[in-house]
């Protein structure tokens, strides 16, 4: 009898490989971190090849470091920073170019193109996503526009496409010598490519973006069977695939319309459960695919992305050397009372919900002598719960349903002095589960209920506690003061950079 689920969790500046038992709780795990490549500004790249031997380290790791038997693994999920591109040789598993990462704003020319012809919201009821950098379909097509004679072989079906989830599961199947070529419709519906009824690739589409169907993988449910993994988890089923954000609302278990969940990483990302039927945003937010298992019907989201949050702290620690290690922030914050009068707003990938300027960039305003390294600590803190709060204000705009309390995870909710302000921002209290890692928990809950691990969906909600809840403590004045001065603030970063 199987004792456990694992996830390979290939997040945008570390892999982890996570060990769960029938409780869901963390039995071991291994993490390492992978390069960041900027080639020019705004583009930001990855090496594929070095995130598969980063992935294949911590599955060695974590089974070494646990004692962990791989027979006594029922099954293995796959969850991932999305959007992330790459093409690849089908034959030789050789990626034709660096992984195009989320954050990459060089398709900036080929959006606006595509805009020309109506509007940035052109494809918006079909794929509920605007015309922005951050999704796959114009890195694929800057690939395919960009690499000789790549376009040549993308027609024959000799290169093939993924994004991080489809490239690891193909890689964890066999590689060249008969991966699976699949995705889920979580991680297909980040492409611009696929439609929302009928969960598979849009013909029209990939016809306008010009994107050769011969190179895009299956869309399968997040929660299925896909292949059997080869290497150290040879034989264990590989039956879960989730959008790391997907994965952390499945984490959250956030089954029933109306809850939603946040999560603190890279960047953040809000998601609100809207049951079965997609609901199109009128505040800037993404509709999106929370998750299918197997042969149910599809959960459909409203999503709020944000481009940098945590990545702001890692920016402090290594572009200014302000800090050691990103937990040192907290501290540095709180040798001050306040912001100073200052607000930091990073652009720096330009703005993602609920405005979507990919002509902006970070600002930091109010600025006087009296302002020191603390303040700035602050403000990046601060940043992180106003653009939570403009996510949450627009969720309760489009769904009619006013949020009562935020479920946080990711690596930031343990700082405290973030996660108080969050909930004196919002005005809502603020709860952290006990296994905070929700992400990986997601994936291999999917993969789980795919094997019969775990037997039913709702059957995961006893496993979910409440470690710390955070309550409002602002006056209602400071915080509408406050608000308003951020709200001016973001303006400050409109226009740019001229495409």
């Amino acid at each position: 009898m199987a004792k456990y689920a694992a996830a390979v969790d290939q997040g945008t500046t570390s892999t982890r490989f996570m060990i769960f038992d029938h409780g869901g709780k963390v039995v071991g795990l291994d993490q390492k971190e992978h390069e960041q490549i900027y080639p020019k500004p705004g583009w930001v790249e990855h090496d594929p090849m070095e995130i598969w031997t980063r992935t294949q380290e911590v599955i060695a790791g974590a089974l070494k470091k646990t004692g962990v038997d791989p027979k006594d693994i029922a099954a293995v999920g796959v969850t991932n920073q999305r959007e992330t591109t790459i093409v690849w040789e089908k034959a030789t598993g050789k990626p034709v170019y660096n992984a195009i990462v989320w954050q990459d704003t060089r398709t900036g020319g080929i959006c606006n193109d595509l805009a020309k012809d109506g509007g940035q919201d052109r494809f918006r009821p079909k794929v509920g996503l605007p015309l922005a950098t951050y999704f796959s379909g114009p890195k694929i097509k800057w690939i395919l526009d960009n690499v000789p004679g790549v376009r040549a072989k993308a027609e024959k079906g000799e290169v093939l496409f993924g994004n991080i989830d489809t490239w690891v599961i193909w890689n964890l199947t066999g590689g060249p010598k008969g991966g699976v070529h699949v995705t889920d419709v979580s991680n297909a519906s980040r492409t611009m490519l696929m439609n929302l009824e009928t969960l598979d690739w849009d013909p029209e589409i990939l016809k306008i973006m010009g994107v050769p169907r011969a190179m895009l993988p299956a869309v399968k449910p997040s929660s299925a069977v896909y292949g059997t993994a080869v290497g150290a988890l040879a034989g264990i089923p590989v039956a879960g695939d989730l959008g790391d954000q997907q994965a952390a609302l499945f984490g959250q278990t956030c089954f029933s319309p109306g809850e939603a969940k946040n999560t603190y990483g890279t960047g953040c990302f809000m998601l609100l459960n809207t049951g079965t039927k997609p609901v199109q945003s009128k505040s800037g937010l993404l509709t999106t695919l929370g998750y299918k298992i197997g042969n149910e019907p599809a959960v459909y989201c409203l999503e709020g992305s944000i481009a940098i949050t945590g990545a702001l702290v890692q920016w402090l620690r290594d572009n200014l050397g302000m800090i050691e290690k990103s937990a040192d922030v907290e501290a540095l914050a709180n040798t001050v009372e306040d912001n100073g009068g200052i607000y930091f707003v990073p652009a720096f990938s330009g703005l993602f919900a609920p405005y979507w300027r990919s002509d902006a960039r970070g600002v930091i305003v109010g600025m006087t002598r009296y302002v020191n390294k603390g303040h700035i600590a602050r403000a990046a803190l601060e940043a992180t719960a106003y653009q939570t709060r403009e996510v949450l204000d627009a969720m309760n705009k489009d769904s009619g349903v006013d949020l009562t309390a935020l479920k946080v995870d990711g690596g930031m909710v343990y700082n405290n002095t973030l996660m108080q302000f969050q909930a004196d921002i919002l005005g809502v209290p603020v709860i952290r589960p006990t296994v905070a890692e929700t992400t990986a928990l997601g994936a291999a809950y999917a993969a789980g209920l795919a094997v019969g691990f775990w037997a039913k969906v709702e059957d995961l909600r006893v496993n979910w506690g409440k470690d710390r809840e955070w309550d409002p403590k602002m006056a209602a004045e400071t915080r509408k003061e406050l608000h308003d001065g951020w709200l001016k603030a973001v303006t400050r970063t409109f226009d740019w950079v001229k495409h």
